[in-house]
């Protein structure tokens, strides 16, 4: 796991007031201001959780009585997350937002929205819990009066980022007893900023049979942590990116981006690091966009041509991930398998196979139908046998929630539900 390209280098300007400094990262993907206990903007950009014109609060009651986990939850709008259209993303403990469609077990390493990631424990008191709402414009997830593990005594904090529909993402900050040279630990990684990545899956040096999977983290706004304190926000704004683009005129135009290309046969406008990386190569899209224009593809489309498309088997993302970082000059392209319908005339000879094979499927279906009926009824009369107890087993295996496991850096499946909190409501899906 390493970085494919950095998120760029770091200005800080202070304004003549001397309260406002405005920070900008220099990438291509946001642009950011911190904002202190001073400046009005700070308490504008707080969402009073208590407020209800904001919508319903819901408090989760598993992550509000849980060390080191995470739940998934649906957004009921498409949040814009470096370019890509998020819907659903994952709540942890630690203080941070996973954004990532396949849950590893680095989820603290890539794809994250980070307002304050560290060791927090909301376990350690009655009084810590993790809500969140949604609007239809803002989600808002709050950690409130959560303590660190192994420095409990040290005070509570309360935090909280909220996501727009726009794109514009805001950290605030509420309660932060302790500097971030006390808030280091060796058991959980301490960031303040967001992170992006994508996987490439290429054949394997040493054998071609095995798939190698390649994490690629694109890009990484880190924010200075000499600037969080108590009541202090940041307040993040999107910049424009190729994905945004749907037509070849306005992907290559440079007004608004650039770098930008298009590849006619996923009609997708990219540069080529993104979350669509894979695809991007699977179908050659940086060879059909070298050097190609608009006026290219227009002609390529009015001429026949035979539609070839990829054949991609599918891959079970379990395997451990890879620590080395391969170049852009160094991803293999997969080998495109095409595929093509073969029609022949018809004939007695194939009439009489076809009937032979709707017979045949319709004896299967009826064998299946019985075998699975003789199941029902074993498993009715005899409750405590292996196999009814393993199919209870693999049901609750699919409960959408990972946690770490204490002195571990991981994320597994946990079960179950979690208890309330005293004067706590759990009403949202977890």
């Amino acid at each position: 796991m390493s970085r494919a390209v950095q998120g760029g280098g770091i200005t800080i300007d202070t304004l003549p007031d001397n309260m406002t400094r405005v920070v900008e990262d220099s990438g291509k993907y946001y642009t950011w201001r911190s904002f202190g206990p001073d400046d009005r903007r700070t308490q504008e950009l707080w969402v009073d959780m208590n407020d209800v014109r904001h919508g319903q609060v819901r408090v989760h009651g598993i992550l509000s009585n849980s060390y080191k986990q995470a739940v998934r939850v649906a957004l009921s709008f498409d949040f814009p997350f470096y370019g890509h259209y998020l819907r659903q993303i994952t709540i942890a403990t630690g203080g941070f937002i996973f954004t990532g469609d396949i849950a590893h077990r680095m989820l603290t390493t890539t794809q994250y929205i980070a307002p304050l990631m560290a060791n927090f424990d909301p376990s350690y008191s009655k009084d810590s819990t993790v809500q969140y709402l949604d609007n239809g414009e803002v989600f808002v997830v709050q950690w409130e009066q959560v303590r660190l593990s192994g420095k409990e005594s040290e005070g509570a904090f309360t935090f909280q980022t909220a996501l727009y529909k726009t794109g514009a993402i805001t950290f605030s900050f509420r309660d932060i007893p302790l500097s971030f040279d006390e808030i280091g630990s060796v058991e959980h990684p301490v960031k303040v900023g967001l992170s992006d990545a994508f996987m490439v899956i290429s054949p394997s040096l040493q054998s071609p049979d095995i798939q190698r999977q390649t994490i690629y983290e694109y890009h990484r706004v880190e924010i200075d942590t000499t600037k969080i304190s108590s009541y202090s926000a940041v307040e993040f704004t999107p910049l424009p990116t190729c994905l945004q683009h749907d037509s070849c005129e306005s992907c290559l135009s440079l007004n608004q981006t650039s770098g930008c290309s298009w590849c006619n046969v996923l009609q997708r406008c990219s540069d080529g690091m993104d979350r669509h990386r894979q695809e991007w190569l699977d179908y050659g899209c940086p060879e059909e966009s070298k050097n190609a224009t608009c006026e290219d593809y227009f002609r390529n489309d009015n001429s026949t041509a035979s539609s070839v498309t990829p054949e991609i088997e599918d891959v079970t993302f379990f395997t451990p991930l890879l620590k080395s970082c391969e170049s852009d000059d160094e991803t293999k392209h997969h080998i495109l398998k095409a595929s093509s319908d073969v029609k022949s005339d018809s004939s007695t000879g194939s009439d009489g196979l076809a009937s032979t094979g709707v017979i045949a499927g319709i004896a299967a279906a009826l064998v299946l139908l019985v075998a699975l009926v003789l199941v029902a009824l074993y498993i009715n009369y005899h409750p405590s046998a292996a196999s009814p107890l393993y199919l209870i087993q693999r049901r609750k295996t699919h409960w959408p929630s990972w946690k770490f496991q204490k002195q571990q850096t991981g994320y597994t499946e946990v079960e179950g539900e979690g208890h309330e909190k005293e004067s706590t409501v759990e009403t949202g899906p977890c």
